[in-house]
């Protein structure tokens, strides 16, 4: 039954978003995502099992440390409810698929790489990396049960693709993309070079009419200037939700009337 899986699947997005919590904080802060157990950092105390329950917790707590009353940031909230919410869309759009565990990944390592690099203009290699390890093998997964070796040769060659392009707009203008955007991009390529170029096409099309259209609002409304540096790496990672999520609807279009 598909409304079992993506029940399943939102539960478990929710338990993933507050996981991505701890590694949205301590990776920036050189921290290991393994131990210690989470604290208050202001009061420095334990957080108790019963207060660590996704979405829930936050809500009973009222978005404040039980112990000393410091506010919890929102942004817990809103990444576990994202992880729902994303695993349940995942799951009501591939249903029972061997690459559904490789875009519960990819999402998962976007949901995370997008708030830091929202909060701290970075994109960690250390959660790139191991994204990028686990699309891949659950890919290789997908394709040795489907016998779908040339859909992944596609992937690795959109991967490479995409590496290539960044790295040389990287070279030609570093204050204009950084290199985190160029370790970001073979993930990018090969998780929608897995369902085919022209959503790899349709993710970059439009991770960048997001990021403009967002740019013009926030320079008309003169909440940024022109000068400022722009978290790239928050619209590639809505591109890809764009392209996976309404892709299928998009490139049937496309090709009808090309």
């Amino acid at each position: 039954m598909l409304a079992l899986l993506i029940v399943v699947c939102a539960l478990f997005g929710l338990a993933v978003g507050s996981f991505l919590n701890v590694v949205i904080y301590r990776v920036p802060h050189h921290e290991s995502i393994v131990s210690p157990r989470s604290k208050c950092p202001v009061c420095e105390h334990p957080i108790r099992e019963r207060d660590n329950v996704p979405v829930l917790s936050w809500l009973i707590l009222r978005g404040r440390c039980r112990d000393c009353g410091a506010p919890i940031s929102p942004r817990y909230l809103v990444v576990e409810l994202a992880g729902g919410a994303l695993f349940a869309g995942l799951a009501a759009r591939l249903g029972y698929n061997w690459d559904l565990p490789a875009f519960l990944a990819l999402l998962s390592g976007l949901l995370a790489l997008a708030c830091i690099d929202l909060e701290h203009l970075i994109l960690p290699k250390k959660v790139i990396y191991p994204t990028l390890v686990l699309v891949a093998v659950f890919l290789v997964i997908a394709a040795a049960v489907y016998d779908s070796w040339g859909k992944f040769l596609v992937a690795v060659i959109c991967a490479a693709g995409w590496f290539v392009t960044f790295f040389l707009l990287n070279l030609a203008s570093p204050r204009a993309l950084g290199f985190g955007d160029v370790r970001l991009a073979p993930l990018l390529g090969l998780g929608l070079g897995w369902l085919g170029w022209r959503y790899v096409v349709l993710g970059f099309f439009a991770g960048n009419l997001i990021g403009a259209i967002v740019g013009l609002v926030l320079i008309a409304t003169k909440r940024m200037d022109r000068k400022q540096p722009v978290p790239y790496g928050v619209f590639l990672a809505l591109g890809v939700a764009v392209a996976v999520f309404t892709g299928p609807e998009i490139v049937v279009h496309f090709q009808q009337y090309h």
